[in-house]
């Protein structure tokens, strides 16, 4: 029998593939509330089962993708971890840093390889991938980066201003309507790029 079948749980597998990135973009609203609510005692064991789950169960369609899901998940692990060990709720909130961080490192390292990690997404769908795309695909992995320092100095602000609505609204509302933005802005170029 193979083992990776015998070890596998479809339904679990299945769930979590849905739950779990939903979990972590909630992650702010879920410390703010959870804090609030039911303490670190009850929020430290439900937040690293949600990040356990998350490292085991995530599969991307590229490698750095796939490290970059298991890398956040185990930062999650260690900054609750670390939370429950210095009984200091203060370090919940450096999650959105540390993705940041991680994001950063992830689009960064891809501008020293042959292909940026944008254009590796951009050829599942074309692979054939004309030079100007190549050029275009490195601009917006550059314009990523940019954008990963600026969330990444605003969430770290957050954390250390020590006001958990604020930290909640930005991390949890602010920095998902600016991604949004950058994402509907790109797609609005490459149209028109492609159709001038």
């Amino acid at each position: 029998m193979d083992k990776t079948r015998r070890f596998s749980f479809p339904l679990v597998t299945k769930m979590a593939s849905w739950a779990m990135p939903v979990a972590v973009i909630a992650y702010p609203l879920v410390v703010w509330c959870g804090l609030k609510t039911w303490g670190i005692r009850i929020l430290a064991p439900v937040l690293i089962a949600i990040f356990i789950l998350r490292l085991l169960t995530f599969r991307g369609k590229l490698s750095q993708l796939t490290f970059f899901g298991k890398a956040i998940a185990v930062a999650g692990i260690v900054l609750v971890g670390t939370s429950i060990l210095l009984r200091e709720t203060s370090m919940l909130l450096y999650y959105p840093v540390a993705v940041n961080l991680l994001l950063l490192g992830l689009f960064f390292s891809s501008l020293r390889a042959s292909q940026t990690l944008v254009e590796r997404i951009a050829r599942l769908d074309e692979p054939d991938l004309p030079p100007e795309g190549v050029v275009y695909t490195r601009r917006v992995t550059q314009a990523w980066c940019i954008f990963f320092v600026c969330n990444g100095a605003l969430a770290l602000y957050t954390c250390l201003k020590g006001d958990m609505a604020l930290w909640a609204l930005y991390n949890g509302g602010i920095s998902y309507l600016l991604i949004g933005l950058l994402m509907g802005i790109e797609w609005i170029v490459r149209k028109r790029l492609r159709h001038p």
